[in-house]
């Protein structure tokens, strides 16, 4: 039994669910998209989520044909029909049908697809353990060319980069901006930790405003640490001791190597552990 898809205004069984060879998702990545998770039969922050892709819409110039409480109650049917009590959402709007050409004004009519299932990023023992990541030679886009906070079909940028990682044999990769600043990881967010302090880039260096990494840094003054948003450079990665990744499906993940250096004693750091119950009892309840 496959699992059921939402497309467009209704669902559907997974086979049924088909985008046109013409449509600009497909051709150029034109569209936008959130991954949400589901915890205890919740879907975790959904209105902020959806927020934000009516933001992305806007910034693309794409009408999404649903409105904010319609799409929400499409994913909850989504969820229902699946039987999901933990798992994960992804939600995709693309611009429609078009032509071979760029031209995106011949699209007229704007689809949606969510999917709702289960997903695990990383292994468990990976979370005990932590991950190494190695620094990136692909840059992160530039600000000017595509804004890092439309959350864009059209991930090469960032893949990339993946394929740095993977082919160095680790996991993923840290990006960095034009201007040699740390930006972001390939699919999350980055912190580090020093001298009880934990900072993370600022949206203006190339990262995301995730919705993981907001909810971390509300958990980390919840926990009087002192939060901080600046620029880091690769020798404030090297030098650190501790850094962590943030993302909707990674949660919350330790990293224990940078560029074949050891992170603090090699160990996920006590300040990540701390975060990460506190992230776990949060989505949890």
């Amino acid at each position: 039994m496959g699992l059921k898809i939402w497309f467009n205004d209704k669902l559907v069984d997974e086979s049924e669910a088909k985008v046109s060879i013409f449509d600009h998702g497909l051709l150029y990545g034109d569209g936008i998209f959130e991954g949400i998770r589901i915890y205890n039969g919740k879907v975790f922050k959904l209105k902020e989520h959806l927020e934000r892709l009516f933001i992305s819409a806007q910034a693309i110039r794409l009408e999404i044909k649903y409105d904010l409480p319609a799409i929400t109650d499409f994913v909850l049917q989504t969820v229902a029909a699946n039987n999901l009590t933990d798992g994960y959402i992804r939600l995709v709007v693309t611009r429609g049908i078009g032509t071979l050409g760029l031209n995106p004004l011949v699209c007229n009519d704007s689809q949606l697809i969510i999917v709702a299932t289960t997903i695990q990023l990383y292994p468990p023992e990976m979370y005990e353990k932590g991950l190494k990541i190695i620094s990136a030679n692909t840059i992160r886009m530039h600000p000017q060319s595509v804004s890092p906070q439309i959350k864009s079909l059209n991930y090469m940028n960032n893949v990339l980069a993946k394929l740095e990682a993977l082919e160095s044999g680790v996991v993923e990769a840290v990006m960095y901006n034009h201007l040699g600043y740390v930006a972001e990881a390939t699919a999350d967010n980055i912190f580090i930790v020093t001298k009880n302090r934990i900072i993370t880039p600022p949206h203006a260096a190339g990262a995301l405003l995730g919705i993981t990494r907001n909810t971390v840094m509300d958990l980390a003054v919840e926990c009087d640490y002192q939060m901080i948003e600046k620029d880091l450079t690769r020798f404030d990665l090297h030098t650190a001791e501790e850094i962590f990744l943030t993302g909707t499906a990674a949660e919350i993940i330790g990293a224990i190597e940078i560029d074949g250096r050891k992170i603090g004693n090699g160990k996920p750091g006590p300040i990540t552990k701390k975060l990460r119950q506190k992230y776990l009892e949060l989505v949890n309840n």
